[in-house]
């Protein structure tokens, strides 16, 4: 299940660099498997983490001492300690040793002002998993679970994503960002979800969480700089027709947000199959983008008449609407046809449950398992 990410990275790996994403992502199999033999600092340890955070000298005097043929030196969670990152730096610029930091969010380091190797060090993100890791992929099986390795696998992740959620996203998260009203972010973790794939209202969201606009904005700050969310701009090029200017917002995982959202089971032809659909593919894209080294924009576009296309790839070249249905009619296309009144685009497609590939007009209707095909193989968005 690890192989296609363990050869994006390999691909990577020639010198020094930073690896993030939310906990469970895999970071630390990923590590084992590419660099077994590897020196390593685990900060998750207390004792380590105890002895480097009063002396970091350490670590550079036992890395001189050790590190004879100069093998990868592995420092996982590294925002625990950032003031190992100029030992780091030392240790690039005069002994050439490569590094490969590891952690579940830069935001420590960055609000810190804590040296961030600029130009030393390449920047690689880790994403759940994604469907061409998996071999005998299953849809439901992803929409219901999530795609983060252990909730994927289990046979009943329920407890394991509460676990999740209570450990890590409320407690851990919140200490992280030096947010001291827990039980108010804890709150506000589950209000947010329900914008989830949606244009997020601060004002309306304030009110429900009972904290101030601007605590709103720093909250939900805090959930993209720590990776368990992301904004998805609207597309704004030149429009003819007035859009919608406000962001939608997706948690990293959808199942995760089912998990905040106390959903219950996910069945095709429910509004829930359509939401979740809807998020995963926005994970497939999302990962993409960053695993191909393309990194393209990914942007919504929204007109104030509500004409709506989900996703727009590049500068426009191509766009996605993503539906639940398994008979696409002339009534889905409505909004790829306006955003192609607007704009010359590569590729139009409806992402489906439709049991074949077809074509209406220059609109090309995809069944959801052929499009991630199609979009991993390199056909849809190319470099």
């Amino acid at each position: 299940m690890q192989f296609i990410r363990k050869q994006q990275f390999r691909g990577l790996a020639k010198g020094s660099l930073a690896i993030w994403g939310p906990r469970q992502t895999g970071k630390s199999t990923l590590l084992r498997q590419v660099f077994p033999s590897a020196m390593k600092y685990d900060l998750l340890l207390s004792d380590e983490y105890f002895r480097l955070n009063k002396q970091p000298s350490l670590m550079r005097e036992e890395i001189l001492a050790q590190n004879k043929k100069n093998n990868v030196i592995i420092i996982d969670e590294i925002q625990k300690i950032p003031a190992l990152l100029d030992e780091v730096h030392w240790l690039i610029e005069n002994h050439k040793i490569q590094f490969i930091l590891s952690g579940s969010s830069p935001r420590k380091i960055i609000r810190r002002g804590a040296n961030l190797l600029g130009g030393r060090i390449l920047r690689y993100e880790l994403f759940p998993l994604v469907f061409s890791e998996i071999p005998k992929f299953n849809l439901n099986r992803a929409l219901n679970h999530g795609l983060l390795p252990r909730h994927y696998l289990a046979e009943n992740p329920k407890q394991m994503l509460q676990s999740y959620i209570g450990d890590y996203l409320k407690e851990e998260i919140a200490n992280e960002a030096a947010t001291r009203n827990i039980p108010s972010f804890s709150r506000f973790l589950e209000i947010a979800a329900f914008s989830n794939g949606e244009i997020v209202n601060f004002t309306n969201i304030s009110t429900e969480c009972g904290v101030s606009k601007p605590t709103v904005r720093d909250y939900f700050q805090i959930l993209t700089d720590t990776l368990i969310a992301r904004f998805v701009p609207s597309f704004q090029r030149k429009p003819k027709r007035r859009v919608i200017l406000a962001p939608k917002f997706y948690y990293f995982d959808v199942g995760v947000a089912n998990a905040l959202l106390n959903r219950n089971k996910v069945v095709q032809k429910s509004e829930l199959f359509g939401k979740a659909l809807e998020h995963f593919i926005f994970q497939e894209i999302t990962a993409h983008s960053h695993y191909s080294s393309i990194n393209y924009p990914v942007a919504y576009w929204r007109t104030a008449s509500q004409l709506e296309v989900d996703f727009i790839l590049g500068d426009h070249e191509t766009a996605i609407e993503v539906k639940s249905s398994g008979q696409i009619g002339n009534q889905h296309l409505t909004g790829l046809k306006a955003f192609m009144e607007e704009y010359k685009v590569k590729n139009a497609i409806v992402v489906s449950m439709d049991a074949r590939p077809r074509t209406v007009g220059k609109i090309t209707v995809l069944p959801w398992k052929i499009f991630l095909e199609k979009i991993w193989g390199g056909e849809i968005m190319k470099g």
